[in-house]
């Protein structure tokens, strides 16, 4: 009841602008057991009291649990900083001359929890805030520390994620540590916060990827608290948007299906957002031929359905496309893919023309090589000097005409030509004697060779394999 009307008092005071100090501290504090505890505070003299309040002058501030009453409630006073000896232990750290009034509390308990007001004693003035107060909650665990994210998480695309925890007692800050992306290097700072209270903040800034999505990242608080640490920390789901990824085609039944049953062909992928369109191909001369779309496309086997199948998954960051599926039908060759058919015909047709074009380069030098030794010997010198054909005809008899249709004889034979001597005239042997010795020989050789073809007849074949390797 008491503290209705001590509330109801202090409205009342407001409303009418009767406050005699104006208090400025945060509303909550969240101390950790065995800590330290800095309350941010501040102060300012009504218009009605500026004459009667003196800076020059040193101030007292005193701190009152439960509630503003001071006088006959002397057991609420916890501190007084011109004392040597209070309840708590602590020291105004702040400077009061500025209306600082900042205060440090060492090694608090669970028994400190309570709401607090500040007083200012001073001659001539002393003055309590009725209205502004801090509630004070001592817990023997730490606080979360609290996660956010700067903007949408998004494959490819730099994002922060920042890490923050209290700092009640800014001599011994937490420490912020981070799992899962721990390649990465986190920047850590304290910072002061709008209500004066201080807090670690640590920013982490890396490049997702599709395989963070659905990750847990946890950021601990690490507190020193005396010999010992106390930790907290805060999970999170990482939710990466990407593209569809790992797509595939299946189809079921996997073996050759029989003509006139049907077949299902199931298009799976993973994305973020899930996907909003499949769509089916067939490759048809080589090229892809849209055919069906949705995930699921089902066809009854006919003629000409048999072939290479693939999908693509399609959302609002990309698309992503499967590889080639067979649809094979019993009793049908399955069909080659078309780019495996042109390599091996190429390399077949580059085969067949490589082997013409050496054959005919082939007789084409054989002709040529007997053409130049028909050059070279003229007819009745085919054989070297001293060489006595085998069907020589005898001196003056008439060499008998080979008929016309008796098909050409080639006689081998072996002619030691040590052994072969001419036979002398007497001119030979005047010519020795005088030692101007020479030795003729003279050989009519008349031959028949088979007809070659002409050379326009292989010179026309070359071109038409020329053509047909074109192809």
């Amino acid at each position: 009841m008491f503290f209705l009307i001590v509330l109801f008092m202090s409205g009342v005071l407001s409303c009418f602008g009767q406050r005699d100090l104006i208090a400025t501290m945060p509303d909550r504090l969240d101390v950790l057991t065995g800590s330290c505890m800095q309350i941010p505070c501040a102060f300012d003299i009504p218009d009605q009291h500026k004459d009667t309040f003196n800076s020059t002058i040193l101030s007292s501030g005193v701190w009152i649990k439960e509630s503003p009453q001071f006088d006959g409630h002397l057991d609420n006073v916890i501190f007084n900083n011109s004392k040597m000896v209070n309840i708590y232990q602590g020291n105004i750290t702040g400077n009061m001359s500025q209306k600082n009034c900042t205060t440090v509390f060492f090694s608090v308990t669970t028994s400190y929890t309570n709401r607090y007001f500040f007083r200012i004693e001073s001659q001539p003035f002393r003055a309590t805030d009725p209205v502004k107060f801090v509630d004070i909650v001592v817990r023997d665990l730490p606080s979360s520390p609290i996660l956010t994210v700067s903007g949408e998480v998004k494959e490819g695309t730099p994002v922060s994620l920042n890490c923050s925890a209290v700092a009640t007692c800014p001599e011994h800050p937490p420490e912020l540590t981070w799992t899962l992306l721990t390649q990465f290097t986190p920047e850590n700072q304290l910072q002061e916060n709008p209500d004066q209270t201080k807090s670690v903040l640590s920013t982490l800034t890396f490049t997702p990827s599709y395989l963070h999505h659905e990750k847990n990242i946890t950021c601990t608080a690490v507190y020193p608290v005396g010999a010992s640490n106390k930790t907290a920390a805060h999970n999170m789901l990482l939710n990466v948007s990407f593209s569809p990824k790992d797509t595939s085609a299946s189809i079921s039944p996997a073996d050759p299906v029989l003509m006139g049953s049907c077949v299902n062909l199931t298009c799976s992928s993973t994305a973020n957002p899930p996907v909003t369109n499949f769509t089916w191909f067939k490759i048809s001369g080589g090229k892809p031929t849209q055919v069906a779309s949705g995930q699921s496309y089902t066809l009854n086997v006919t003629v000409g359905v048999g072939g290479l199948y693939y999908c693509e998954a399609r959302n609002s960051h990309g698309c992503g496309k499967s590889k080639e599926v067979q649809l094979a039908i019993q009793g049908q060759e399955e069909p080659v893919n078309s780019m495996e058919f042109g390599i091996a015909a190429g390399a077949l047709g580059a085969f067949l023309l490589i082997s013409l074009i050496s054959v005919f380069g082939w007789r084409r030098n054989s002709r040529l090589h007997n053409g130049l030794e028909r050059k070279g010997n003229p007819q009745g010198q085919n054989s070297p000097v001293g060489t006595v054909c085998a069907n020589q005809a005898t001196a003056g008899e008439e060499p008998e005409e080979p008929a016309e249709d008796q098909p050409e004889e080639i006689h081998y034979g072996d002619i030691d030509f040590s052994k072969l001597r001419t036979k002398e005239t007497p001119a030979a042997a005047q010519d020795r004697v005088q030692g101007q010795e020479s030795e003729y020989a003279e050989v009519n050789v008349t031959v028949r060779r088979a007809q070659e073809p002409p050379l326009n007849y292989l010179d026309g074949l070359y071109a038409q394999v020329n053509k047909r390797g074109a192809c």
